[in-house]
């Protein structure tokens, strides 16, 4: 999962992010607006994290332009605003559900995961290929019936391929699926690892990751 969190607040911001990461969820953090519109233009997030009161403007006016744009990503707003018009407001707008500060982080991480797994439940998502089925909302995948072991990144790496099946993705872009724009010290060859923990997990299965040498990876059913 990856996560656009919009606060200017840095205590805070830094506390959510380490809980976070500890959950195996990768969190880009923008400062203020112009930032999350820079972040939110070049990546795809499973969901938001906005902050109302920025130093440049609104969170809501962020909210009223993806809303507006046609992007359905969860978004949970984070406000010291307690009014009942307040939070109506934002909701009225788009927002899926808001918490008020100071909050709880595990209840942050709750709600959090609560929307992704809603969403994902309302696209009736589920993927499958051949023996092998997953279930984004859980991040959670079968082999044969069978329960699939799976670390956080190895499952997020595993649901890009398939939502691309037959279809060769860059190195680059798995990169920038599985690792923030603060994972700097990762470098892009670090996918070759993942990638190999995977093809051990999927061995003898008919499903494999293929190697496009200069071109990418991609999955598919043997034969």
């Amino acid at each position: 999962m990856r996560v656009l969190m919009v606060e200017d607040t840095a205590d805070l911001a830094e506390g959510v992010i380490a809980r976070l990461a500890r959950a195996g969820i990768t969190c880009d953090l923008a400062d203020c607006l112009e930032a999350a519109r820079d972040f939110h233009a070049v990546q795809r997030y499973d969901a938001v994290l906005l902050d109302i009161n920025l130093p440049d403007g609104s969170g809501r006016s962020f909210l009223r332009d993806i809303r507006g744009a046609g992007d359905r990503t969860p978004v949970l707003m984070l406000t010291a605003l307690v009014s009942v018009d307040d939070r109506v407001s934002a909701l009225d707008l788009g927002a899926d559900d808001y918490l008020v500060k100071p909050f709880d982080q595990r209840e942050l991480e709750a709600r959090l995961r609560a929307l992704v797994r809603r969403d994902a439940d309302q696209k009736g998502d589920r993927i499958v290929l051949g023996p092998l089925a997953y279930l984004p909302a859980q991040q959670a995948a079968t082999l044969a019936g069978d329960r699939l072991e799976l670390t956080r990144r190895e499952a997020t790496l595993l649901e890009m391929l398939l939502r691309h099946p037959g279809q060769d993705l860059s190195k680059t872009r798995l990169y920038d699926g599985l690792f923030g724009f603060d994972d700097a010290d990762v470098g892009v060859n670090a996918i070759e690892l993942y990638i190999a923990r995977l093809r051990k997990k999927l061995a003898g299965s008919g499903v494999s990751i293929i190697t496009r040498r200069g071109v990418g990876y991609r999955i598919a059913l043997d034969g």
